[in-house]
């Protein structure tokens, strides 16, 4: 459609703006640059009228990746994550309209701004609140409701006045009695230890960071999310000591991450009943859940870690290199690279977890991004593959909900696209994880986005069973009464869902199969592929000596 008819069908009087026209001209004000979403009844005219203005459209096969693909675009970039959405028309509330719902109160629940225009003059001052609130404070999700009359009334252009873009958020620092008290703490520390979250790498701290464990010589754990702050292969990683790094140190400095499930509420028998806990964190309402901290330090992650540099600055400390606690993390650490180095070096097959990350790991990109969702994919992935920068790890995060994956993959592929061409995704999904959102595969493919599907296939959630067990499973009845809840279809050709939209994919069984499929799919720049990588039904991680969840008795 021509750039005209484009307009004729936005802007249909002249002199006269539509509804859509100025939900898009307001989010391109203030610099919103990228949409997701699905099209349809009464949105596809705000869609198009995007387009027109320079914002980035990419369609979707389901609203549940636009969302998780916006949100991951927000992380990446540190603008905001907005929702729009169509409601029916202001004259038929309350008689059953087409899909009539109560959308503004019900997203008052979970985002920290929802609202509804009252007219279309108040559009401009309703989006720019929302892009406001989603950035300050705790970033997060807003919701725009738009009625459906909205979209294609048509108003006096003069009657519209635009909003500058909001202006960045305002950067808070620590009061300073409790900055130098923290740093009295961490000097204190008989067996310190920091931990980096999702907060630090969207605040950009990554040079206060490092410069404040290089300078301090302190041992240093990344959050999932936090992987890549300081690289993991730095020597003061200590994340192949997770479990006794988190278990015996005395004082811990929390940047930017949460004391939640993933950090096992802060609580024994997972750390010391007397640790020492330093939040530092933009959120005052997170400051001292679960735990009673020592310190709390209220701010930018990136300002109040400088704050701390500085008052080591006045008095330079360093952390021991070679102490007992040093000892014990560094020898703990080998024993378990040892053990995964044992596991990955297996040649029986199917293959397990670690052989196939392993010969995963030895071809990854050092720039790429690394995305992944799935049980064990997940959690064994996210130790034996490796982030050197920030911001390039995206996975189901605090929530674990899966079907993540492709909606961020599809993310960071368009940003990259953008930022450095060139840059690829390699996204490591479960085969169970892969079903929540595979048709997003023609998406990947319409847009020709540079991703690397891996799907790690053991027939199951969790774990599965290979054919001839799952036949002599179903001699015993309907699979619907005898095949276990956790079995999927052993043997699935899910490369062919990437073939079928043009695509190239892989079958592979070997490590020999897997390296020549990575090796192909990484020097192929002009198309997007997924390899299927079949794996032991039954694999499984190595023994945890703490959990993240119940485990079932299954």
């Amino acid at each position: 459609m021509s750039e005209s008819n484009l307009a004729a069908r936005s802007d249909g009087l002249e002199g006269q703006v539509s509804g859509a026209r100025v939900i898009a001209q307001a989010l391109k004000t203030q610099d919103v640059n990228y949409m997701f979403g699905i099209v349809g009844i009464p949105v596809t005219e705000i869609a198009l009228a995007a387009q027109e203005v320079g914002i980035r459209y990419i369609g979707m096969r389901n609203e549940q990746a636009a969302c998780y693909a916006a949100s991951a675009v927000g992380y990446l970039t540190g603008r905001p994550l907005i929702v729009i959405g169509g409601s029916s028309e202001r004259s038929q509330e309350t008689m059953g309209a087409f899909q009539e719902f109560p959308q503004v109160e019900a997203c008052r629940l979970y985002s920290k701004f929802s609202a509804r225009p009252s007219s279309i003059e108040a559009i401009p001052s309703i989006i720019e609140k929302a892009v406001r609130s989603s950035l300050y404070g705790r970033p997060g999700a807003c919701y725009v409701d738009i009625p459906a009359d909205f979209v294609n009334l048509q108003v006096n252009v003069n009657s519209i006045k635009y909003v500058e873009c909001c202006m960045p958020p305002p950067i808070s620092m620590a009061e300073t009695s409790a900055v130098s008290t923290a740093a009295s703490v961490i000097r204190d520390a008989k067996q310190p230890l920091v931990i980096i979250g999702k907060g630090a790498a969207y605040a950009h701290a990554e040079e206060s960071i490092r410069k404040l464990v290089e300078q301090c010589k302190l041992p240093f754990l990344p959050t999932p999310m936090g992987k890549g702050v300081i690289r993991d292969n730095h020597p003061n990683c200590v994340a192949a000591a997770r479990s006794r790094a988190l278990q015996f140190a005395d004082v811990i400095v929390l940047l930017g991450a949460r004391l939640n499930w993933i950090l096992h509420f802060g609580l024994p028998p997972r750390y010391q009943p007397d640790v020492k806990f330093i939040q530092v964190d933009i959120c005052a309402e997170e400051l001292g859940n679960n735990v009673r901290p020592a310190v709390t330090l209220l701010g930018d992650i990136n300002a109040v870690t400088k704050q701390l540099l500085e008052e080591f600055d006045k008095t330079p400390w360093q952390y021991p290199p070679e102490s007992k606690w040093w000892k014990v993390l560094r020898e703990k650490m080998k024993s378990n690279e040892a053990l995964s180095k044992e596991l990955a070096s297996k040649t029986s097959l199917p293959m397990n977890y670690y052989t196939v990350f392993h010969h995963v790991q030895e071809q990854l990109p050092r720039d790429c991004f690394v995305v992944s969702e799935g049980a064990n994919t997940m959690d064994i992935g996210r130790t034996v593959l490796q982030n050197y920068l920030p911001r390039h790890r995206l996975d189901a995060g605090t929530f674990g909900t899966m079907g993540v994956g492709l909606g961020f993959a599809i993310a960071a592929a368009i940003v990259a696209k953008d930022r450095n061409p060139g840059q690829r995704v390699i996204c490591v999904e479960g085969d169970s994880a892969f079903g929540f959102s595979g048709m997003e595969v023609e998406t990947i493919c319409r847009y020709n986005l540079p991703i690397v599907l891996l799907v790690v296939n053991n027939n199951g959630i969790y774990q599965g069973f290979d054919t001839d067990s799952w036949k002599e499973m179903l001699k015993f009845g309907d699979a619907t009464t005898v095949a276990l809840p956790m079995c999927l279809l052993p043997h699935s050709h899910y490369e062919l869902v990437m073939t079928a939209f043009g695509g190239k994919g892989y079958f592979v069984q070997t490590p020999e199969e897997l390296q020549k499929s990575l090796r192909q799919s990484l020097a192929d720049t002009t198309n997007p592929s997924l390899i299927n990588i079949m794996i032991e039904p039954q694999a499984t991680r190595k023994a945890q000596d703490f959990h993240w969840l119940t485990r079932s008795n299954l």
